[in-house]
């Protein structure tokens, strides 16, 4: 009995226990739906007449949810130790919930509004959102170089505008910032026809010979790069995924296979042993003689 109690005791064994019970479906489950009704909580402290009538017990709420986020931490904390922050997800939920603890007064007043990052642990939280997440960061290379060759096409064309229209319409391509802004606009289809574009043909009747491919290479080719890049990433780490899993599942089936294949291997040779004995047992001189 007592040494049941010392190996409950033992540092090690609660680390293990701790992080099992606190990595358990329930209460990972619990912590989303205190991260939902903190994300109401912070949203409700922004009207003025919700804060009249209920300020002081949002406010008291806030800060009791906030508490079982800092358990939550010091409980992983205590059963990973240092391994805790070999998890990139561990470090963004450490950095969101030790935010929320700096004094929103005097100097770090501003620090208040960043309270509603904890709102962004539920990225953390559903495996969904992780995944989503963890596929942007990978496409970042991938992004960038379609980014850079954006911003080369923005260049050329804010150049060719600015030479173009920049004398009679100095307030959109009067400057090659002006002009990359104006493009950018267009870009994103926002009063790019009846804003821009038509009043520069009734200047220049053919400019949309300038506008119309900056269109379909800017905003029809170049995003759909973007979102091309996204989703092979997404693909790959899917095929990923399903190769580590589907080695996982052979390896196991390997041990196990190796495994009764011995145990079978041993039932034979028990058998075969039972043979040896009853055929010697049916052979021997004793055996006649009691027959």
């Amino acid at each position: 009995m007592v040494d049941v109690i010392l190996r409950d005791l033992d540092p090690a064994s609660l680390r293990a226990r701790a992080g099992r019970w606190i990595e358990s479906r329930r209460i990972q489950h619990a912590i989303v739906i205190l991260i939902i009704i903190n994300a109401v909580i912070l949203g409700l402290e922004t009207s003025d007449a919700v804060m009249a009538h209920m300020g002081p017990f949002l406010i008291g709420f806030d800060r009791v949810i906030l508490a079982i986020f800092v358990l939550e931490i010091g409980i992983k904390l205590f059963a990973y130790r240092l391994r805790f922050f070999s998890v990139a997800w561990n470090v963004f939920d450490f950095v969101v919930v030790g935010i929320a603890l700096i004094p929103a007064s005097g100097p770090l007043a501003v620090l208040r509004a960043l309270r509603v990052l904890r709102v962004l642990r539920l990225i953390s939280m559903v495996p969904k959102l992780r995944f989503i997440v963890e596929a942007l960061l990978h496409a970042v290379p991938g992004i960038a170089s379609i980014a850079g060759l954006m911003l080369l096409l923005f260049y050329v064309f804010a150049v060719m505008a600015t030479g173009l229209y920049g004398d009679t319409f100095p307030q959109w391509f009067g400057s090659i910032g002006g002009s990359m802004y104006t493009l950018f606009q267009i870009m994103t289809l926002e009063s790019w026809s009846m804003g821009i574009v038509r009043p520069v043909m009734e200047v220049y009747p053919y400019a949309w010979l300038f506008f119309v491919p900056f269109i379909l290479i800017a905003t029809f080719t170049m995003l759909n790069l973007f979102i091309g890049i996204i989703v092979d990433t997404m693909q790959t780490m899917h095929e990923a995924d399903h190769a580590r899993d589907r080695g996982e599942i052979e390896n196991t089936i390997h041990q196990e296979g190796g495994a009764i294949e011995q145990e079978i291997r041993a039932l034979r040779e028990e058998i075969r042993a039972l043979h040896t004995a009853l055929d010697s047992e049916r052979t021997s001189p004793d055996a006649g003689r009691t027959e």
